[in-house]
């Protein structure tokens, strides 16, 4: 079940073309990555997304309800960080949420006392009473999840929320993120690439206004795999020793190609047959010839070698 789906949506202003026919799909309950570079479109989907944007074509859906611009009814499930949030600085954290909480009609005092203490506490600022003109960056981040959260939400949408912060508080804001995970779907954009890679289940490439990936992580990886295996001899290991066996093994056709780095008893080796099987074959014939490597791994792509290869 998708919580999110845009289906063939354009946006255009005037004669340019920001969102060019997107078909993007957000699985319920997953932490969702949206990358792209700046201006690549991704701010202008969201607001598409919360119904702040017409769309020049197309159609988004929210739990399978149409969004529709101006005042859409899908955003009662939805909670929303923007990417520079603003408050009203002589308030506490506690008389805002409360402010917010009066706006948005949550019935009765009680329980909207209630109900804005949980969220503190959610997002680590029950015990802070400061006004928040004293509160740092990160802090205020924390209290506009805290705003986005209080009509609990089944849709977060979080528009580069650690772009400004330093790397606690980025880190800080991670792990809030992957807190709520199970309660919510959220929707998170950057082009911090190590923070999608960190906490993401799925990936959305943004490009000029062009989808270009919509998928898992695992499968992503998975498609942009590198046919490579990083071995690491001893310092003290004679490099003709174990150059002898790779060749042999090239040779062969076991292996397609040797990358050396002498300098740290390095090799990649490329290569075209299952993995397991090059392993095991380069293991084996190393062990014979009295030549263990010390370590020996297969190369991982990261998000960022794909995005660029993606966007290229």
């Amino acid at each position: 079940m998708n919580i999110v789906e845009f289906r063939n949506v354009t946006k255009n202003f005037g004669t340019k073309k920001v969102l060019n026919e997107i078909n993007l799909s957000i699985p319920t309950g997953s932490i969702f990555g949206f990358i792209g570079e700046n201006g690549a479109g991704k701010t202008t989907a969201m607001k598409c997304l919360l119904g702040l944007e017409e769309i020049s074509s197309g159609e988004i859906r929210v739990q399978g309800e149409k969004v529709s611009f101006g005042t859409t009814k899908t955003n009662r499930v939805t909670g929303y960080l923007p990417d520079v949030p603003a408050f009203y600085s002589y308030m506490t954290a506690t008389e805002y949420l409360t402010f917010c909480g009066e706006i948005t009609g949550i019935a009765g005092k009680n329980t909207l006392k209630k109900k804005v203490k949980e969220t503190l506490a959610t997002v680590g600022l029950e015990t802070n009473n400061k006004k928040i003109k004293g509160y740092s960056r990160g802090m205020k981040q924390r209290l506009g999840i805290a705003q986005a959260l209080l009509n609990e939400p089944e849709l977060l949408i979080c528009d580069e929320p650690t772009s400004a912060l330093d790397p606690i508080g980025r880190n800080e804001f991670l792990e809030l993120l992957v807190s709520l995970k199970g309660k919510m779907t959220i929707l998170f954009s950057t082009h911090i690439l190590g923070d999608v890679e960190r906490i993401c289940d799925y990936v959305g490439i943004l490009d000029k206004g062009k989808l270009k990936i919509n998928l898992s992580m695992d499968a992503l990886k998975q498609r942009y795999a590198q046919a490579k295996i990083e071995v690491a001899f001893a310092a003290d290991q004679e490099s003709s020793s174990w150059l002898q066996v790779l060749d042999s093994l090239q040779a062969q056709g076991v292996i397609t190609n040797i990358e050396k780095n002498f300098s740290s008893q390095q090799v990649l080796i490329s290569y075209k047959k299952e993995y397991a099987e090059v392993a095991r074959i380069l293991f084996d014939q190393l062990a014979n010839h009295d030549v263990l490597p010390i370590s020996l791994r297969k190369i991982t792509p990261s998000l960022e070698s794909i995005f660029l290869e993606v966007t290229q």
